[in-house]
């Protein structure tokens, strides 16, 4: 599923973190920078990437021998309407805009296990992309996206594609460790849906940043889906944190308002 084009490992000259003020661009900037790789990092504040043009700022910051890591995206916490759907679309067209016109050595793209469909059975490395979510279908139309621009210019280009993710750091707080972490912590309760049956697989941040260092150092290429070795019970999670927290944390079952799913 993947190629590294460095024989050995070898520090990219700068690596372009657009999105770096987020969960995932944090942790890999700090991990970048105790590995003494120079960063630039790009928040929204720096450039704006759901506005027209933005792509003009983007370019002037950009230089040949440049990795660029695309990490930002509006997550489903802050919205799952169309508005939301074109502003990461938009997102997308800026950047792709951009380095069709400054070509950069290296391309990663963060999208998700979203692009797969949530009810089928387990998902294997031949399991085709079909989201069954509008947030999944936005990801698989980036990832498409970039590498109609990335191919006419033979710019090395990597699709990363973690599962739900958990650290500290963590700004979405969706249904899972984190949540149940902050939950026991300030109210010894966690809710779980239903009996905490449904089973999900779960990345710890510091895992996935360690593994885009990697990619990043051997200048990797290809599709990489990044999940643990096993997936786990909602109620499972629910029953380490009381464990670990250790404050009476009680559990409290909520009706499910759908069938029970595993992934």
């Amino acid at each position: 599923m993947v190629e590294h084009l460095n024989s050995q490992s070898l520090k990219p000259k700068r690596v372009v973190i657009l999105g770096s003020g987020g969960f995932i661009g944090k942790k890999l900037s700090a991990q970048l920078v105790a590995g003494g790789i120079d960063v630039q990092e790009v928040r929204s504040s720096d450039i704006n990437l759901c506005l027209a043009d933005s792509a003009v700022a983007l370019r002037a910051l950009l230089r040949p021998d440049d990795a660029v890591v695309f990490a930002s995206a509006i997550t489903p916490d802050k919205g799952k309407d169309i508005h939301t759907f074109m502003r990461n679309l938009q997102m997308a067209e800026q950047i792709s805009t951009a380095l069709e016109k400054s070509p950069v050595a290296h391309v990663i793209y963060i999208s998700s296990d979203a692009v797969f469909d949530d009810n089928l059975p387990p998902i294997t490395e031949s399991t085709p992309a079909a989201p069954s979510t509008i947030y999944g279908v936005m990801h698989l139309a980036r990832e498409k996206i970039l590498a109609s621009v990335l191919e006419k210019s033979k710019t090395p280009y990597l699709i990363v594609r973690p599962c739900a993710i958990y650290g500290a750091g963590d700004t979405h707080n969706s249904y899972g460790p984190n949540r149940f972490l902050r939950s026991a912590l300030k109210e010894k309760k966690i809710k779980l849906f239903g009996q905490g049956e449904e089973k999900r697989p779960h990345l710890y941040i510091d895992d996935l940043a360690a593994i885009l260092l990697q990619a990043l150092l051997c200048r990797t290429v290809g599709l990489l889906n990044v999940v643990p070795g096993e997936s786990i019970s909602f109620g499972s999670i629910a029953e380490r944190v009381i464990r670990l927290v250790g404050n009476g944390t009680m559990i409290e079952s909520l009706a499910k308002s759908g069938p029970i799913t595993h992934k």
